[in-house]
């Protein structure tokens, strides 16, 4: 897959916050989706370097990207990548923490995906440009941020049936800046909002599309669950490598 190089990664969180206002700007937020064939998960998970190692940004990152054949949900391929943690955990700066890994996994696609769901925010974010507004940018391709908890925003609790939703908004404008859904009966909703390429309405659509009886949408929870697969094994097998000492 073609990636676009519109940025550095080594940048300081100054300059990060600086790059997502420049790439917002790149955003659409309507719908312009191919006939959707292919969709796909893509998370990462870190592997940090001793006590607050997640605060320096050291230890290592692993990206997995799970590609299905779309609505019959047959997965189709999946991938991985692994590179040094160097960004430090800022909030609102995910993607530059994650984005390295990711788009060298997707590099590795032999086809591309038609839509990408995000274990992360999109336009529900401080400067409107979340992991999945970045992701669909860099790649060119309709993207939806599905994240766990909040980052900003109010809302009133949507009705406790799957599929029900509520705004989620901006307390000062009132701005619409994702939808709080309910993927299954009576458990906490995700926050789904924009990454690129897609309208609000189509992308709380699709999330129900691929959502299967848990509260993670199935693309979301098997990369996740591959991504701490590939970090257990990257452990073990450094475990392995240590010599023992003598008794």
């Amino acid at each position: 897959m073609k990636v676009l190089r519109l940025h550095r990664w080594n940048v300081t969180p100054a300059k990060a916050r600086e790059i997502q206002l420049e790439l917002r700007g790149r955003v659409e937020r309507n719908d312009r989706l191919p006939p959707l064939r292919r969709v796909a998960g893509a998370d990462v998970a870190f592997d940090l370097a001793g006590p607050g190692g997640w605060r320096r940004g050291q230890g290592r990152a692993f990206a997995g990207v799970v590609v299905y054949r779309f609505p019959e949900m047959k997965e189709v391929e999946r991938v991985s990548a692994e590179r040094p943690l160097r960004f430090p955990y800022v909030p609102g700066l995910l993607s530059f923490r994650e984005g390295p890994a990711l788009l060298a996994a997707f590099e590795r696609l032999r086809q591309a995906p038609d839509l990408i769901f995000c274990d992360g925010q999109g336009y529900a974010h401080p400067r409107r440009f979340g992991i999945a507004c970045h992701l669909g940018v860099l790649l060119d391709l309709p993207a939806i941020g599905v994240a766990k908890s909040l980052l900003v925003g109010e809302y009133s609790e949507p009705r406790t049936s799957a599929g029900s939703s509520a705004p989620l908004l901006d307390p000062e404008s009132g701005e619409v800046l994702g939808a709080v859904l309910r993927t299954r009966q009576g458990v906490q909703p995700v926050f789904v909002s924009q990454g690129h390429r897609i309208s609000l309405e189509r992308a709380v659509e699709l999330t129900l599309a691929v959502s299967d009886g848990y509260r993670l949408p199935r693309p979301i929870r098997d990369a996740d669950r591959w991504v701490g697969i590939l970090r257990r094994r990257s452990t073990l097998s450094g475990v392995r490598r240590q010599p023992r000492r003598a008794q």
